[in-house]
């Protein structure tokens, strides 16, 4: 077994710097209260939302109340946090309590392990008290159930915000536990379990066995997603790290609730109760072969539920797979690529590749044309900057327009699908031309963006780097476009700017994922991924090294981060995003220079320099095991166990006939 498993993924709070931590089953997903040891916050288990539940505990000893409170200062009777473990199955806490009164020592170690559950809305909280007083103690536990508002609402208003239930709504979840209240002696621990179910509802069996049962559950899923997915091994400081953090950024996403439109259903977010929608961009534009690795062949049932979901009019699809907001720029791109992705690991149907064809020339349609290329409108259908500038006809969707008919065209070749390849593929060609010769700047060494009236902008954005890798610019054009990826204005210290600091009327630090100051979670590893695919492995190490620090500090990633500042989170954004996967992304397809291929071949075209040796094990595709390693100046590859390669790296079919 070279794979990974869910303790793989543990995570130390104490290097923890997100506001909160959250852990999700698939089915429910529930909060951990900061600073208590066992205090639990919101719960949201689509259909149900709690967002303003509470659950406290009070510990009595012989008639003496600790409370658990997370408050700071000289608390003379408060339970002290002590540290704890994230795991992929629930959130571990550890708490102490050493203090005389009368006289007499109280000393409790107090730990707590949260579980969401899986099958029922709700969570199961086991509470371990041990006696480390030098007497009896009679021990009660006093549980402290505070809602709010709790409802249970249609999947389709499960949209970017958490759901809201209405002030009056008469949902009561339900407490269950067992006895409350022990006799312990010295060094004897007592264990209660209570679970809080949203539903009200009163199953069979008790919290400790449903609490098991879930996290078998979880482990399951786990061992299932991640069953394609190579070990890395790395002497590389930092790079393991983030790689394991980018992959469980993806699994905890992944939601399988039979209700849903797809099981499993990769959300955009969803850990905090937001964004439990699934976007077509973070879904397939941004990690389209590690998503179609964890997905396996039901990569093709997201595709299906999408296009039905009518993104020609709609940015993303609800839980139930209905559409909601407007029409996003980059749906059809990002569809594309999610399919070329399942193409290649998997394989597709024709009669997907003409219906995707067909959402892609439906979404363009929805935008004016302007020659060759389209008006894309305005922020709320492009990045939504805060500042005008990267709008209506820019370099980049078209040229990521421009790539996405080429890639149908190849799947329709691929699959004999009934659709015309060669006229995409000029098509493709004119696009590129126009964006070059319409929108470049040699002066600016950029692209300008231009508006209806005919005003014109420079809006540096980072969005410009995507136009390159669509296979907008000239060589000459790629090096001016690069000349800006340096200090100061693109890069930071822990990460790059949506928009270089160097820009003056667009530049700002309030919206952080598209504006600047810091960016949206993915969008690191893939400006590193578009650099080595142009052959530019130092300059992508540059950039790749420069987010390790998440995977310290993250059990999974956020929406966004600064780039500029330590360990910093805006505050108030999503606490997950399934973008995160595009750190794997990076490392599988960058680094390491593995090439799927439409027609099931595998190809390894490995970059000439590395910042140290790695080795990935166990990637399966196509019923192959694939192991790759590389040192400076060396690469070995086996195929199921049988070296076929080493020496000097160089390109190298791994799979199908020689090249």
């Amino acid at each position: 077994m070279t794979g990974y498993a869910t303790g793989d993924f543990d995570f130390d709070p104490r290097r923890g710097v997100a506001e909160s931590l959250w852990t999700a089953s698939g089915w429910s997903t529930v909060a951990a209260i900061p600073g208590t040891v066992c205090g639990v916050g919101a719960c949201y288990a689509p259909p149900h939302a709690a967002p303003r539940a509470r659950l406290a505990v009070v510990l009595e000893a012989d008639g003496l109340r600790v409370s658990d409170t997370g408050a700071r200062g000289m608390q003379v009777t408060e339970l002290l946090p002590a540290g704890g473990t994230w795991r992929l199955d629930g959130i571990e806490r550890r708490g102490t309590y050493h203090r005389r009164h009368d006289g007499q020592l109280t000393s409790l170690l107090v730990t707590s392990e949260l579980t969401p559950l899986h099958g029922h809305p709700g969570y199961v909280l086991r509470v371990a008290v041990r006696n480390r007083s030098q007497r009896d103690l009679t021990l009660r536990l006093l549980p402290e159930l505070a809602t709010g508002p709790v409802g249970e609402l249609p999947l389709t208003d499960w949209g970017w915000m958490p759901p809201e239930p209405e002030a009056a709504a008469h949902q009561r979840p339900a407490l269950r536990h067992g006895p409350l209240e022990t006799a312990l002696a010295p060094a004897d621990e007592a264990v209660f379990e209570l679970a809080v179910l949203l539903d009200g509802s009163n199953p069979a069996g008790f919290p400790g066995a449903w609490a098991r049962e879930s996290r078998a559950r979880i482990g399951r899923r786990t061992a299932e997603a991640l069953a394609r997915v190579p070990r890395l091994t790395t002497e590389v400081p930092g790079l393991d790290t983030y790689y394991r953090r980018s992959l469980a950024s993806g699994l905890v996403c992944l939601w399988d609730n039979p209700a849903f439109a797809t099981v499993p259903f990769p959300a955009t977010s969803g850990i905090d109760g937001g964004a439990l929608c699934a976007y077509a961009w973070d879904t397939g534009g941004y990690a389209p072969h590690t998503l179609a690795l964890l997905l396996g062949r039901r990569t093709a049932d997201v595709l299906e539920v999408m296009v039905k979901g009518d993104l020609t009019d709609h940015y993303a699809i609800a839980p139930d797979g209905s559409g909601i907001g407007v029409a996003y720029a980059y749906s059809g791109w990002s569809l594309v690529m999610l399919a070329h992705a399942a193409a290649c690991h998997d394989g597709i149907t024709p009669d997907l590749v003409a219906r995707l064809h067909d959402t892609e020339a439906h979404l363009a349609q929805r935008f004016p044309a302007v020659g060759e290329l389209r008006d894309y409108g305005g922020q709320q259908n492009l990045l939504e900057m805060r500042s005008t500038g990267w709008e209506h006809v820019v370099a980049s969707p078209n040229a990521e327009r421009a790539w996405s008919l080429d890639l149908l065209a190849e799947l329709a070749e691929e699959y004999d699908a009934p659709v015309r390849a060669a006229p995409l593929r000029a098509q493709a060609q004119r696009i590129r031309q126009a964006v070059a010769q319409e929108l470049w700047d040699p002066e600016a060494g950029w692209f300008r963006s231009r508006y209806p009236d005919g005003h014109t902008e420079l809006a540096y954005s980072v969005q410009a780097f995507d136009a390159m890798r669509a296979g907008a610019c000239t060589p000459s054009m790629s090096t001016a476009l690069l000349a800006h990826l340096r200090d100061g204005a693109f890069l930071g210290r822990y990460g790059i700017s949506s928009v270089s600091a160097e820009d003056r009327l667009h530049y700002e630090l309030g919206d952080v994922d598209w504006s600047g100051g810091g960016a949206y979670t993915g969008e690191a590893p893939q400006l590193a991924l578009t650099l080595w695919e142009q052959a530019r492995p130092r300059s992508a190490w540059d950039v790749l090294r420069r987010v390790l620090w998440m995977g310290e500090h993250f059990p999974y990633f956020p929406q966004d981060h600064y780039c500029d500042r330590p360990a910093a989170q805006p505050r108030g954004r999503r606490a997950n995003v399934i973008a995160g996967l595009t750190g794997a992304e990076a490392v599988l397809l960058g680094m390491a220079g593995l090439r799927p291929r439409v027609d099931g071949t595998l190809d390894l075209d490995p970059p000439d320099w590395l910042p140290g040796g790695l080795e990935l094990r166990g990637l399966y595709y196509r019923g192959h095991e694939i192991d790759v390693r590389r040192s400076a100046g060396h690469c070995e590859v086996s195929v199921d166990g049988r070296v076929i390669s080493a020496g000097a790296p160089a390109p190298l079919r791994l799979l199908g006939e020689p090249t």
